[in-house]
């Protein structure tokens, strides 16, 4: 066998160990995400039955209303962080993991050129590809390849390794960035170096199956060249006390394995710490990073979806629908809370408060699925100088019409449906009041007669069926006091620019 000269430093050691836990958490949130919408598109619409790949044999009716969320697939646990249809707790888990991989990233490379480790991995040579091919076919008969000389890996080895610390792993990062409304709704040509945001999401689960093929070939190797030695270089620096370098490593993938196993008892078992501790840490990120960007998309006319999803089931009670039959004329909006000038509005008297604005954008629904629409309305802002909120006023709260207990007795929860975001969205220039979509009064499954639409935000916080606005200085007293029914009920995020 060929000898194998290695010589890790200490921080190059450390790194790998971490990645390994940060890539790991983030292959089991990521499948976690995936099954609220296991389908993969290429279409920027979503259409039903144009997705390019589905991880589900469900089939979703064609002769009456249903939701995304009757799209979902319970994963088991053992591939999915947490599993069973737990895509808050798996939102947690990927961007904690997120944070923890790119400092872990970030470190690698600023040490991999300060110290030089950079060549081990960079091919200096066009000679490299044509060893790699060579090394292909002797690993295809069984038998392992020359090392480069005066390097520790062979060929096919170092491409692979470049490939994946140059090229895959900033892949991914940029790739899951594209999928944030925020930076979305800001850069719309960034996603569209992507060719959309579903494609974006599609080639982001490609690179995720990129990294798996890593893993297993990676593992496979360290095999077929000597697990011992390599593992103990892994954990000493170089090829020394074999046997304990062994255990060592067994030691190092048990805490692993069991830092996974008490993530996900701990996600289900206790499943509100888990938000307040993980999102603790994600929403003060994502405020410094997202919270700043404001909207400017404005698509094309030609691009507007022919099909928008579906999320949550309008209000089945008999004063909805007769205000329905009557289009809405009997509708009211009580606008209040902390205000200097409380106000209820009809429809009529909404729509003349002040010049609508009109915007074709992107909608991101939290579960993967999006659809291009053009949305009319009110501006917030216009209807929050009317109503002049007083200086403690830190929130806003749309309170809707929808019962989930009533409407939607699949949900996983009761009560009224209702949103809190804070009050400087409000007065971010894509944040409207709808009562039209795409050229006609707006649709009853989409909110009629009157929904949300802020842009740096994913879907759900878009609040469908509004006829209650309260302007707040805490939300803590109202639900379950987390900032929203999903919040509540199914410890979505209150903030999601992504």
């Amino acid at each position: 066998m060929t000898q194998i000269v290695l010589d890790y430093p200490a921080w190059l050691r450390i790194d790998h160990w971490l990645n390994v836990l940060f890539l790991t958490l983030l292959l089991r949130s990521g499948i976690e995400i995936l099954s609220t919408h296991p389908k993969l598109y290429w279409r920027e619409d979503s259409k039903p039955g144009t997705e390019w790949a589905r991880f589900t044999t469900k089939t979703m009716p064609t002769d009456k209303l249903y939701d995304t969320l009757d799209e979902e697939e319970d994963y088991s646990p053992l591939v999915a962080l947490p599993g069973h249809k737990k895509l808050g707790w798996g939102r947690h888990w990927h961007f904690i993991s997120v944070i923890g991989w790119v400092l872990v990233g970030l470190s690698y490379y600023i040490l991999l050129f300060a110290t030089g480790q950079w060549h081990r991995y960079w091919p200096h040579s066009w000679a490299t590809f044509v060893e790699a091919g060579n090394d292909v076919l002797t690993y295809m008969t069984f038998n392992l390849p020359p090392l480069l000389p005066n390097e520790p890996l062979d060929a096919i080895q170092k491409l692979t390794y470049a490939g994946v610390i140059f090229l895959l792993a900033p892949f991914q990062i940029l790739t899951g960035a594209a999928q944030s409304p925020a930076i979305e709704a800001r850069f719309p040509w960034f996603v569209r170096l992507w060719g959309g945001r579903q494609s974006a999401r599609s080639l982001h689960f490609l690179g995720l199956v990129a990294f798996l093929a890593f893993i297993a070939i990676h593992v496979s190797m360290v095999f077929f060249w000597g697990w011992g030695q390599l593992n103990a270089s892994m954990i000493f620096g170089s090829v020394r006390n074999v046997t304990l370098g062994t255990v060592l490593s067994f030691v190092i993938i048990g805490a692993i394995v069991a830092i996974h196993v008490a993530a996900t008892v701990w996600s289900l078992r206790r499943p509100v710490q888990v938000r307040r501790i993980l999102g603790a840490v994600i929403t003060r990120a994502r405020l410094m990073l997202l919270r700043p960007l404001d909207s400017r998309q404005d698509y094309p006319e030609r691009m507007i979806s022919e099909e928008h999803r579906v999320n949550g089931k309008p209000p089945c009670s008999a004063q909805y629908k007769v205000m329905a039959v009557h289009n809405f004329v009997d509708w009211r909006l009580r606008v209040g809370g902390l205000v200097e000038k409380p106000v209820t509005l009809d429809l009529a008297a909404l729509r003349a408060l002040a010049e609508p604005q009109s915007q074709r954008v992107l909608h991101n629904c939290v579960q993967g699925w999006s659809s291009i629409g053009e949305w009319k309305g009110l501006p917030l802002a216009a209807l929050a100088d009317l109503v002049r909120p007083l200086p403690q006023a830190r929130f806003v709260c749309f309170l809707t019409m929808q019962d989930t207990g009533r409407d939607e007795p699949s949900a996983e929860g009761e009560g009224q449906f209702y949103e809190v975001m804070d009050l400087e969205l409000a007065y971010k220039p894509q944040t409207i009041l709808a009562y039209e979509m795409n050229g006609k009064p707006l649709p009853i499954k989409h909110g009629a007669p009157l929904r949300l639409r802020v842009e740096t935000q994913v879907g759900f916080k878009m609040a469908k069926w509004i006829n209650q606005i309260e302007f707040i200085d805490d939300h803590r007293g109202i639900g379950y006091g987390l900032g929203g029914w999903r919040e509540d009920n199914v410890h979505y995020d209150k903030d999601v620019e992504i």
